[in-house]
């Protein structure tokens, strides 16, 4: 009997000691994406063990008692404490709202902290771009501070950031860190070619950025990167319309299933009878992305992003019908098309902890049909008859960019050097057409007038090498040099003849340049730090600028130097965040539009110019249920060296340039209402002069936009009124030959949306 006792109570106390130290395992995904979360760092504070999560996610403990709790922490987002008693195989983590442990990926290619980066680069994050609900990119773009996106409507736009408002190439724009179009092909409209459904967050970098992404990365470089494959199964419907005409259907579904995760995204949006005539537009953007698991070291990550456009071109409106309030248009038959298909494949490979290795393999296929309002021209001798065009431009293109990172042991170095080649075929062709005039102006009709205006085809090779080192000489001192060196060679072919419209002769022709960048970053603890930067770009005149309506090709490259000083500051317990960004940017051979006694414009180089400000963001939460932001840009863009038909501006300040640009928002999550938020934004544009002798001005505006929105069971309702107090503005105003041109802003304009959200719980 007493043997039955001890052998029972040995066979409990071994039982209680096997359930003590029974293990737990899970996965760690995004609370918002269900992306898997590699690399977080869990500890259990009892036992003092602890382990990271695998490239899916996932982890497993060993050792771990009910008592126990396990800790989960990662940089940019908050940390979560968990009862092991209470552990639950899916463990999501909220992204944190702390600046100072925000990751970025747009300064060096690689993820890293944003402090460590010594450039001035925001992040829009994934809560801000579900929070918004944005018809157009400007309107989370703007939230930025030093850019304005300026709307031209129907997701036609341009772009100022360092600059002033102008349709330049200085601004690069990317997809997953590869351009959307090929160096040497800018169109300022190019991101009616982004899919606003697919996006996981946004990357702003301020500045040059040639010495890493090469040419046109001046004003700034913007990378959107698009969501990755949930670990669960994850879907989402909602449909938005305003009552200014506008419709928009949205949809995602994403899942992982063994070693293949899928994500699919997309949208379709439409306008009809808008506050202008002819402003219908059509756009259906479409996403697919897999990620492949090869190994645990080996993943394989495709995407392939379709765009199907159509807007008819409005214009913008002279000063009587601007203050008059009368949105009617000139222009009947004008219209924009652009079907944009990119398809890119990159293989990751970690060799080791200290060695990584990324191949990326692209392709895109581009064209962009035109019935152009701003290429009419008027007979001046017979106001009921003018001329105008329709053109295409379209292009491919094959390309392959290769990285490797090597870390050292020594001063925590790192090197990162890639190579890049993009080769695109590429050609345009303008038709003239004759246009008929009524008695009011209006452009009525138009017939083909057989005359060649531009026929060319040409052969675009961009190539390129650069290599980014950086380490830690001292204590909380990190510096970086890099270098870009840059080819782009074009292998130009007219079909017609010299005296065409575009005349220029074939020919061969090569532009090359030497970026380097030095940065420094500062950590003086206790959320504080210092960065400053200089760094060189380039820009070769685009194919169309060198060409286009061209006898004889003179245009030269642009360079830009910039010198930069910034740091950042998080205070009130961490509650609120400043960051402040100083630069001077110097081009020279600027490329401007110059115009001719005729009354047309002709490309020339301006000379230098000179570009400074002061960039800040300040946000402050003194709440949780209450969150502050000033986003605010203070900058001058002045002429050095600039004559234009025998005029001198140097020391004039440029056109369309605003002196201040800023960004308020007010934001408030009541706790006793949870899933509502409200927010009220102010969009301020400062006055700038509208000609470079500064004779005149456009006074800017004031917007405020209030968005209310409410979560409960996977469905989300909201309200967007944009313009609350129905402002009359321009989103831009120019002074041509001819008179002034506004560009309208919406009126007030009411958006009501609902969606709904699945998300499969994990097993």
């Amino acid at each position: 009997m007493k043997r039955m006792l001890c052998l029972l109570v040995c066979l409990l106390v071994h039982g209680a000691t096997v359930y003590a130290q029974s293990g737990i395992s899970g996965q760690v995904l995004d609370a918002q994406t269900k992306e898997p979360l590699s690399g977080v760092s869990i500890h259990v504070k009892q036992a003092l063990s602890g382990t990271q999560t695998n490239p899916d996610g996932s982890f497993s403990l060993a050792a771990a008692t009910p008592t126990d709790t396990v800790v989960y922490f990662f940089v940019g987002y908050k940390q979560k404490a968990v009862a092991v008693a209470n552990h639950q195989r899916l463990v999501l983590l909220q992204p944190s709202s702390n600046l100072l442990h925000q990751v970025v990926v747009s300064a060096s290619r690689e993820a890293q902290v944003r402090t460590d980066a010594p450039v001035a680069i925001s992040a829009i994050s994934k809560e801000v771009l579900l929070e918004t609900k944005p018809t157009s990119l400007e309107q989370v773009l703007n939230k930025v501070s030093g850019v304005y996106m300026v709307n031209l409507g129907n997701e036609q736009h341009t772009m100022a950031i360092r600059q002033p408002i102008g349709y330049k190439s200085l601004f690069l724009y990317l997809e997953d860190g590869i351009p959307i179009r090929t160096g040497g092909n800018f169109n300022h409209n190019a991101l009616i070619e982004i899919n606003m459904a697919s996006l996981k967050t946004i990357e702003v970098i301020r500045g040059p950025a040639s010495s890493l992404y090469g040419s046109e990365a001046i004003g700034g470089a913007i990378n959107f990167i698009t969501q990755a494959p949930s670990q669960v199964f994850t879907a989402r419907l909602q449909a938005e319309a305003s009552d200014r005409g506008y419709r928009r259907t949205d949809f995602s579904v994403s899942n992982t299933i063994g070693k293949l995760g899928i994500y699919v995204a997309g949208y379709y949006a439409t306008q009809r009878n808008g506050i202008i005539e002819h402003s219908d537009f059509d756009k259906l953007a479409l996403t697919l992305r897999t990620d492949y698991a090869l190994s645990d070291r080996t993943k394989l990550v495709s995407t392939a992003s379709l765009i199907d456009y159509e807007t008819e071109q409005t214009g913008g409106l002279d000063s009587k019908r601007f203050y008059a309030k009368e949105y009617s248009s000139l222009h009947t038959f004008t219209y924009r098309k652009v079907n944009a298909f990119r398809l890119r494949s990159t293989l990751e490979h970690d060799w080791d902890q200290t060695n990584s290795t990324r191949v990326t393999a692209f392709y895109r296929n581009n064209s962009i049909g035109q019935n152009p309002f701003y290429a009419i021209r008027n007979n001046a001798a017979n106001p009921l008859i003018a001329k105008g065009e329709i053109n295409e431009d379209a292009f491919q293109s094959f390309g392959l960019l290769a990285q490797h990172r090597k870390s050292f042991s020594f001063l925590n170095a790192q090197l990162i050097g890639g190579l890049s080649a993009d080769y695109s075929p590429a050609a345009y062709v303008a038709e003239e057409i004759a246009i008929d005039r009524d008695d009011a102006g209006k452009y009525i009709q138009y017939a083909k007038s057989d005359v060649l205006l531009t026929n060319y085809e040409a052969q675009l090779l961009n190539t390129a090498a650069y290599a980014q080192f950086e380490l830690n000489p001292v204590n909380r001192l990190k510096a970086l040099a890099a270098i870009r060196y840059d080819r782009l060679d074009f292998d130009f072919n007219n079909h017609l003849e010299p005296g065409a419209f575009s005349g220029a002769p074939d020919e061969r022709n090569g532009f090359n340049s030497l970026t380097p960048k030095l940065g420094l970053t500062y950590d003086l603890g206790k959320g504080m730090g210092l960065y400053g930067n200089y760094s060189a770009g380039f820009t070769p005149p685009q194919i169309s600028e060198l060409y286009r309506g061209v006898q004889v090709p003179t245009l030269k490259p642009a360079s830009y130097y910039n010198h930069e000083a910034g740091g950042w500051i998080s205070f009130a317990q961490a509650t609120g965040y400043l960051d402040l960004s100083v630069y001077q940017l110097d081009g020279q051979n600027e490329i401007v539009s110059v115009r001719l006694d005729d009354g047309s414009y002709e490309n020339q180089n301006a000379g230098k110019t000179r570009h400074r400000g002061v960039e800040y963001t300040l946000r402050y939460q003194p709440a949780e249920a209450i969150a502050f932001r000033f986003s605010g840009t203070n900058a001058r863009h002045t002429y050095l060296d600039f004559v234009e038909r025998g005029i001198d501006f140097s020391g004039k300040e440029m056109a369309t340039a605003p002196r201040f640009i800023s960004n308020t928002e007010l934001t408030y999550k009541p706790a006793f209402v949870s899933g509502l938020r409200m927010s009220l934004e102010w969009q301020h544009l400062g006055k700038y002069f509208l000609d470079p002798a500064n004779t005149e001005r456009y006074s800017g505006y004031d917007l405020l936009n209030a968005r209310l929105g409410y979560s409960i069971s996977g469905f989300e309702v909201w309200i967007n009124m944009l313009n609350l107090t129905n402002q009359l503005y321009a989103t831009t105003a120019d002074k041509y030959a001819y008179g002034h041109s506004y560009r309208q802003g919406s009126p007030r304009t009411t958006h009501i949306g609902i969606a709904y959200n699945f998300s499969a719980k994990a097993n």
